[in-house]
């Protein structure tokens, strides 16, 4: 039976290139995830998109002397262009700056001011005595509360991780002039999430397979107490509200607006295939599941407050989980756009084959614990592990099988014990692999594929074909029909973290549609084989940068 999978993407603001640690963090856990679930049977529909109304964007734009427009077109379509590139699988990514999105949010607001979930609030915000504007969180910097930190921004410290209120800066200045800003009494729509506390403590609690930094940090903010949050700024850039009680120059704010983008997106999704309703089989449907990939400074984001402004609309499915990855460091350092630590994408597929840049990061990915990554290591598991193990063999059998059997597919044979041996190992990881996915046990389910090839190499290495060939050809074409197999169902186990080199397969053993081993077509040809991957010379790129 079919079951619904949502999978819920973070949605990086379109104000900078993003880095193999935004990667890494969620875009393509996301996808291998979703891929594996299309593989499984499961109705998977995959959605994230541009996060077009988040300050960094006003802040660049008025730090170049263009429209926060012109920022979102610039850096909206490079992700497109990059998603392409890395093979990342959206059934829908679009942006916050839709008319549905703005009709979503402003749904959204009006169902939770009606049920008594939103009220008017006077509140204290920094005011730019210089500029003469009130600033929202991002134009405020100062020193953080909790870490000392000299360069937190005023919604969150970039060094520990923790969301911050620019009211608890200490030494606030503006990034507009650089003056010291002053409190000023303004007035604001706070959403009550404190309205929620109880019911998502139980919630919380109940959540079973969750990540313990997940957990652990979503629990902890509970008992801190959770705060009610102004959900409205004095800014020109962002939606409209649906009411006028505030009066001229108020806007929703992105903290509020950017977690309904899966809700926006799916309807979009399903509107644009002539569906208006379809969006409902993965958000109203007590059978579908939804997981969130984002890192781990938004685990409040969407173990909190989305959960409370979806309580609060009524008659949403809330999270399934939220795997949270921790963070991915180069050459210690935290992985920051902002600062400019570590590869950008755009930098890493300028170096790597995509596949390449997918499999390093797979291997590495950050689900328990923050993880170092470099270019020296990509480019050692690009060598090492898969050139070395999958693509090798699946050139040497290729290979062989083109010189020794006419070129093509040879017969289907009598298996002995140590062929079905090897037969049976595959086809059992992929029942181990299925556990790990499930799980969101992406790295492990990754080392069951690398397990799976390395068994096939084994069996060749004890077999010897090439030796076969020359003392008893009919069994060394059987030991190849065999390898072939193997081969055969090994590719599928790669097929979420290997999109390209697994459809260039697709040419001898047919299309991957299902997780399972699929047959062999006895006969099919095969020519001369083309390497799957290309040794990183890494040389070159020290080079290059010396």
């Amino acid at each position: 039976m079919s079951t619904p999978i949502l999978v819920a993407v973070a949605w990086p603001y379109a104000s900078g290139s993003r880095h193999l640690g935004h990667l890494a963090g969620a875009y393509l856990p996301a996808d291998i995830f979703a891929r594996f679930q299309r593989l499984a049977g499961n109705d998977v529909l995959m959605v994230s998109g541009s996060d077009v109304h988040g300050t960094p964007i006003t802040v660049r734009a008025d730090a170049e002397g263009v429209t926060p427009q012109d920022i979102v077109d610039r850096y909206h379509n490079e992700f497109l262009d990059q998603w392409r590139a890395l093979g990342i699988s959206w059934d829908l990514y679009t942006s916050t700056g839709t008319d549905i999105h703005a009709r979503v949010t402003q749904d959204m607001f009006l169902r939770q001011l009606e049920n008594g979930h939103i009220d008017k609030r006077t509140s204290d915000q920094f005011y730019d005595p210089q500029a003469e504007r009130f600033l929202p969180d991002r134009y405020v910097e100062g020193t953080c509360p909790h870490c000392a930190y000299e360069d937190a921004r005023g919604d969150q410290c970039d060094n520990c991780g923790r969301t911050l209120d620019a009211v608890e800066l200490v030494d606030p200045r503006s990034k507009i002039s650089g003056a010291t800003p002053v409190l000023r009494e303004t007035e604001h729509f706070h959403y009550r999430y404190s309205d929620f506390e109880d019911q998502l403590r139980t919630w919380l609690h109940g959540r079973v397979g969750w990540r313990p930094h997940v957990l652990n940090s979503a629990l902890g903010w509970i008992d801190e107490g959770l705060h009610d949050r102004a959900i409205t700024r004095d800014i020109e850039w962002g939606i409209d509200l649906p009411v006028d009680d505030l009066g001229p120059g108020k806007r929703i704010y992105v903290w509020y607006d950017a977690v309904i983008g899966y809700l926006s997106a799916s309807q979009e999704w399903a509107i644009n295939r002539g569906e208006p309703d379809g969006w409902k089989r993965w958000w109203t449907n007590p059978e579908a599941q939804s997981f969130y990939f984002i890192g781990k400074d938004n685990i409040p984001f969407h173990a909190l407050f989305w959960p409370a402004q979806l309580l609060g609309y009524g008659g949403l499915n809330l999270p399934t989980n939220v795997p949270a990855n921790q963070y991915v460091t180069f050459k210690g350092g935290k992985a920051s756009a902002s600062r400019g630590i570590g590869l950008t994408i755009g930098e890493g597929l300028e170096r790597f084959q995509p596949d390449a840049i997918r499999f390093a990061l797979a291997a590495a990915l950050p689900e328990q614990s923050d993880t170092e990554i470099s270019e020296e290591e990509i480019a050692r598991r690009v060598n090492e592990e898969l050139v070395a193990t999958w693509g090798n063999l699946v050139n040497r059998v290729l290979s062989m099988t083109n010189k020794n059997c006419n070129a093509r597919i040879p017969e289907a044979v009598t298996l002995t014990d140590e062929d079905a041996a090897l037969l049976a190992a595959v086809d059992a990881a992929f029942g181990e692999a299925a556990g790990h996915y499930e799980r969101v046990e992406l790295r492990a389910a990754l080392r069951v594929a690398m397990s799976a090839a390395q068994q096939v190499n084994a069996y060749l290495n004890a077999t010897e074909p090439w030796r076969l060939m020359k003392t008893d050809a009919e069994r060394g074409r059987a030991v190849l029909r065999v390898a072939l197999e193997a081969i055969n169902g090994v590719r599928v186990l790669f097929a979420p973290y290997l999109p390209f080199s697994c459809a260039a397969l697709e040419e001898v053993f047919g299309p991957v549609d299902g997780w399972t081993r699929p047959p062999l077509v006895t006969g099919a040809p095969i020519g001369p084989p083309t390497p799957l991957f290309q040794k990183v010379d890494l040389a070159s790129f020290v080079t290059e940068q010396a």
